[in-house]
């Protein structure tokens, strides 16, 4: 299966790290959060990697000439969803999506790989452990869902923290079928409301992907999530990147 990695943002937050390189090329532990994930992907028996770039892009395609390359031209305008359709011709057998910003294992890529679903969401069920020294990012600001019967009912950064069954990790598996759902999805959003507010975006083309797998579950697509007990960080700030440095172990 294909792994789409969405890194065409510059990760603003995380300044000074992102001056002058993609966020992925942040280091933990002497290696960029890029390569953990490729490490991660590839003890899952997953090598083959789609790239969608932006800010510096340059520098990967020079780094990662192995990668298939997307470009975001207009990265500064728009969000990671439309980031993510600029890969929509490599999505007919099935693929992985996942943000460039967050360190994870092996293991979590397993779990979400061997659901049945045709979709599933990655949920890290321990997902409080990681906010008790998470000042810059709180508990408010994560994308966090609510299940039922082994389905997403809501991912939603508003739910309310105790109420929350895990946080969204970014990672998702969407089988041929569960690829054809999400592009059928985002073209009948994308016609109606290009240019104007979508959900709590301020026009369509700055979406997140969350705001399309709420609209998709709304109208009745089931999402499963593939659980995983912590083996995850996220590192959107500059206090996350001092954290990874200090509590991630990677594998």
């Amino acid at each position: 299966m294909r792994v789409i990695i969405i890194a065409a943002g510059r990760g603003r937050r995380l300044m000074p790290t992102t001056a002058d390189t993609p966020k992925c090329y942040a280091e933990i532990h002497g290696r960029r959060m890029l390569d953990w994930g490729l490490r991660a992907f590839a003890g899952a028996g997953v090598t083959d990697i789609c790239f969608i770039g932006g800010y510096q892009m340059e520098k990967v395609q020079r780094d990662y000439p192995q990668f298939t390359f997307r470009h975001n031209r207009d990265w500064e305008n728009n969000n990671i969803l439309l980031s993510l359709m600029h890969a929509e011709d490599l999505m007919d057998d099935g693929f992985v999506c996942c943000y460039s910003d967050i360190l994870f294992t092996s293991d979590v890529v397993r779990r979400v790989l061997d659901h049945p679903a045709d979709i599933a969401l990655s949920v890290d069920t321990r997902w409080l452990d990681r906010y008790v020294h998470r000042t810059q990012h709180p508990p408010d600001d994560a994308e966090k869902v609510t299940v039922l019967n082994g389905s997403v009912t809501r991912v939603h950064r508003g739910i309310e923290p105790k109420a929350a069954y895990g946080e969204y990790t970014g990672i998702a598996k969407f089988t041929s079928a569960g690829a054809a759902k999400l592009r059928g999805h985002f073209h009948r959003a994308r016609e109606k409301f290009a240019g104007k507010p979508f959900r709590e975006a301020a026009v369509f083309e700055k979406a997140y992907l969350i705001h399309l797998f709420q609209d998709m579950i709304e109208s009745g697509v089931k999402m499963a999530h593939a659980d995983t007990p912590g083996q995850y960080m996220e590192v959107d700030t500059q206090q996350d990147f001092e954290l990874a440095r200090q509590f991630w172990k990677g594998e």
